[in-house]
């Protein structure tokens, strides 16, 4: 019983930190990556659509991507899409290739981008805080049910306090690696 209610906390835990280095990812620096289009919904015959979906999304060179859509009446539909996003991108088409410039960042939204981070940092603690209350609420109620002796109960808490501070810490270490690539010119 103890040990369920261990896994549970870390797969759940697991999962906060993944989905925090999913929206890390979005974050863009001033080096291009495929990945930042990732979220962007295209309009694709009154269906959003994913815009790796209707396309193909490659890099041209560091600074610049490559969109070529399977179809190319889908050109204008992707680039509404991309200038949508806000993602501060700006599309230019050429023929039935849409290339996406990155701009370099200025200070002032390297400060800003970092700011973001550090605010899905802190929703990514909070996710992990509150799978450790709700597994601690779990303990309480087994030894409430006197399923679990008061000793294994206050042992299983410590060894989930320690699962929890491990997760903060990889939490911690993922935003300084961000705010370092954000902060490298």
């Amino acid at each position: 019983m103890i040990a369920d209610v261990k896994n549970t906390a870390e797969q759940k835990m697991t999962k906060s930190l993944e989905s925090l280095r999913i929206d890390l990812g979005k974050v863009r620096t001033g080096r291009a990556h495929p990945g930042i289009l990732d979220h962007v919904m295209v309009d694709y015959y009154g269906n959003p659509t994913a815009i790796n979906q209707v396309a193909n999304v490659t890099l041209m060179d560091a600074r610049t991507i490559a969109v070529q859509p399977f179809e190319s009446k889908m050109v204008s539909a992707i680039e509404k899409a991309i200038r949508d996003a806000d993602l501060g991108l700006n599309p230019a088409s050429q023929g039935a290739v849409i290339r996406v410039p990155m701009p370099a960042l200025t200070e002032e939204r390297r400060r800003d981008m970092i700011k973001l981070v550090k605010t899905e940092g802190e929703a990514a603690k909070v996710a992990v805080r509150n799978v450790r209350r709700d597994a601690n609420d779990q303990l309480k109620r087994l030894l409430k049910d006197k399923a679990i002796s008061e000793d294994d109960e206050r042992r299983a808490q410590d060894e989930v306090q320690k699962l929890t501070d491990k997760f903060i810490a990889e939490v911690d270490k993922a935003l300084v690696a961000k705010e370092a690539d954000l902060m490298a010119v």
